[in-house]
């Protein structure tokens, strides 16, 4: 494992383990796959772990397996404060209280300020007091960095980099959003400011790894041959303003990959004949992609169930893989539940659209995704195995 310095030259591993993504059954994480898993990592060198508050169980489940094995202080973690949920110093105090429990630790080593937008929200925080609670933390050793995650443009993101003395911040990057979101300019602001950077959605939730046959043809040219997981993630590692990329590893086969590129990678080790592969792979990308949606679920939950990611990803699907493949995800994924999600309930009530760090517009997308994926075959598909099940 190769590991890069944080602010006080600590040694972060470039890989780190992103806890969104745990596997889950019937609605639970499964959490002895999840042991495996983390542990595999952790005895491979990875020694951050990212969760947040809002992620369903995966507090939770961290703290079980950091505790079972024993090994919280071999590990960094880092969490999110759930900032838009708190109007009050009182409120902020009684959900990092709640993370430390779920956690079953006493102390934070990464404390983020969740998805901080803009320098309003900033300042409406420092109204409340947040400035004195974060150093009364910092003071008694509860936490130990503080930082914000990041999603919108990079004339806002680097404000608010120069908003407060943060520790370090995360940011989405991969050589799809080079150039959007906080994007290179951003990277390369908080590395002049001495601000290490976390990287999140390295595979832009997964969309770099399930590439259109014309990107894989592409890759499959160039001379040099790796998978296009091992791309996405050089690139990023290539960039040594890069201290950490976070990964949703949810496999044992994900987990050893990752890491053994991590192991073997070297900054600086890409020329132009690989920059420009992977511009020509970002412009097959975008050929075929109709919504840019991350899968990040802040959008979630819809007041009318809507399974807006799983629509998203459907629908790309389509472009990407014909139309039978998204007709059967979408299918499994909204019109087989109990309670059916499919983009058609939408109420255009808009309340996604005020959370999504893509600014993709939903209401308008979730219409076009239901007239292309809920057609004469899928209707007769769910009718005819809602026949079967009642028989």
């Amino acid at each position: 494992m190769n590991y890069r310095k944080d602010k006080y030259g600590n040694d972060i591993s470039i890989l780190g383990y992103g806890c969104m993504r745990f596997t889950t059954s019937a609605g639970r994480i499964d959490l002895d796959k999840a042991e495996k898993e983390v542990m595999e990592a952790y005895m491979q060198g990875v020694n951050y772990f990212d969760t947040a508050y809002i992620y369903p169980g995966s507090e939770q489940a961290l703290g079980e397996i950091l505790a079972k094995n024993q090994i919280r202080e071999s590990i960094y973690i880092a969490t999110k404060l759930p900032h838009y949920l708190c109007k009050s110093v009182e409120q902020m105090e009684k959900y990092f209280n709640e993370q430390l429990k779920r956690l079953q630790t006493d102390y934070v080593d990464y404390y983020l300020m969740h998805m901080l937008t803009d320098i309003a929200t900033w300042r409406k925080l420092i109204d409340m007091g947040i400035l004195s609670w974060l150093e009364e933390k910092k003071a008694q050793g509860k936490i130990r960095q503080i930082g914000f995650s990041y999603h919108g443009n990079a004339d806002m993101f680097c404000e608010l980099l120069h908003a407060y003395d943060w520790d370090f911040t995360q940011i989405q990057y991969n050589y799809m959003d080079e150039h959007s979101q906080a994007g290179r300019r951003g990277l390369m602001e908080a590395a002049e400011a001495g601000i290490p950077v976390i990287i999140m959605e390295p595979l832009r939730g997964g969309r770099l790894a399930n590439l259109p046959d014309t990107a894989l043809q592409e890759l499959n040219a160039f001379p040099v041959k790796r998978t296009p997981v091992q791309w996405a993630l050089r690139w990023l590692w290539n960039q040594p303003q890069v201290t950490c990329v976070l990964s949703g590893m949810n496999s044992m086969e994900q987990v050893q990959d990752n890491i053994a590129t991590a192991t073997d990678v070297i900054a600086g080790e890409f020329g132009e004949a690989e920059e420009a592969l992977l511009k020509r792979v970002a412009e097959c990308i975008n050929a075929k992609m109709k919504v840019g949606c991350t899968g990040c679920r802040y959008c979630m939950p819809c007041p009318k169930g809507v399974d807006i990611p799983g629509t998203f990803a459907a629908y790309n699907r389509r472009y990407s893989e014909g139309w039978f493949s998204a007709v059967k995800e979408y299918l499994m994924c909204t019109g087989l539940r109990k309670d059916t999600c499919e983009a058609s309930k939408c109420i255009q009530c808009g309340k996604c659209e005020t959370h999504c760090p893509q600014h993709i517009e939903i209401r308008k997308e979730l219409k076009a995704a239901s007239k292309v994926l809920e057609n004469p075959i899928y209707k007769a598909a769910k009718w005819l195995i809602g026949k079967v099940r009642a028989y």
